[in-house]
């Protein structure tokens, strides 16, 4: 597993990403929201992303959106709206169940169906990938690449939490590894304390945070010669959506902290930074890398294998 330097053309970029599911997908509410009810919920994650996307296009914003497969066999109308407007298209996987929960098989039945149905839709290929919740484990990474991910962008390598995965050997403060010849991880951003670091890369820590504290953590981040990745929820900008009474109060909390002031905070945060979509970083980053070789690679080279005859 190799880490990659910082480099000229990835220094002071930041980078978008949009985790596609709605209210009651959330791990939060697993316990009082059981899956064979999802039918039966409200349906609020088509005009939430709508406006997401307009906000996006009123600053010039491009990103990628981590699509559940539940959500585009849904609302195909939605997958599609999103790669119009010029975003990334990449696979939250289908379900919704946290990585850990599912056996090997199981895990790649659920990315290869969200995958191929997305890919259906929008007619190009979905070269990313986002755990739900984060939940992201080392067996997970050959299925992956073996699936035809180039990308996954599910580790959050904070202080602990109760859901999120961890892969062997990345510490924070490396936003991209390669972690196999030819896949990559990108990380959310987080300021580094030691191996782990305090979350900074957006969601509920971005709701609860004052807003001039988390423009301070950004440029800290930036000023380190890191890009910084960034991740919200349609769901995190919908102050409306359902009240569950039997969901426990800290669960409660995660999912309703500020939601009233997190539309205009996400606006203000698009409008504050130019953004790109990971896949854009990632490029950048490895094309800086495999030119980094190249020149190291001539640079111990005998000086006439340098010279034309």
């Amino acid at each position: 597993m190799t880490s990659v330097p910082a480099v000229a053309s990835t220094v002071g970029r930041t980078a978008l990403s949009i985790d596609v599911e709605d209210w009651f997908h959330t791990a939060n509410m697993a316990s009082v929201v059981r899956r064979q009810d999802w039918d039966a919920c409200q349906l609020r994650v088509e005009r939430n992303t709508m406006r997401m996307l307009e906000i996006l296009d009123e600053n010039d914003a491009r990103g990628t959106f981590f699509v559940l497969g539940w959500i585009a066999e849904k609302r195909p109308q939605l997958v599609r709206a999103i790669a119009a407007a010029g975003h990334e298209v990449a696979s939250h996987g289908y379900g919704h169940e946290l990585v850990n929960s599912l056996s090997p098989s199981a895990f790649r039945a659920d990315v290869v169906r969200s995958k191929q149905h997305l890919e259906e839709l929008i007619g190009k290929r979905v070269r990313g990938y986002r755990a739900p919740s984060f939940s992201i484990t080392d067996w997970a990474i050959p299925i992956l690449q073996e699936s035809g991910f180039d990308y996954d962008s599910s580790l959050f390598p904070t202080v602990g939490h109760d859901r999120y995965g961890k892969l062997t050997g990345i510490d924070a403060g490396k936003p991209i590894a390669l972690l196999r010849d030819g896949f990559y991880e990108v990380c959310i951003s987080s300021i580094p304390v030691g191996k782990r670091g305090i979350p900074w890369g957006g969601g509920c820590y971005f709701r609860l945070i004052p807003y001039s504290l988390w423009l301070h953590g950004m440029r800290t981040i930036l000023r380190s010669g890191n890009p910084y990745v960034f991740y919200f929820h349609p769901w995190e900008i919908d102050a409306g959506q359902p009240r569950v009474p039997e969901l426990k109060a800290s669960y409660t909390f995660r999912q309703r902290v500020n939601l009233r002031r997190s539309e205009e905070r996400f606006a203000a945060l698009v409008g504050a930074f130019k953004w790109s979509p990971l896949c854009d970083l990632l490029d950048a980053w490895t094309k800086a890398r495999e030119t980094s070789q190249r020149r190291s690679t001539a640079s111990v080279l005998p000086r006439s294998a340098n010279v034309s005859p």
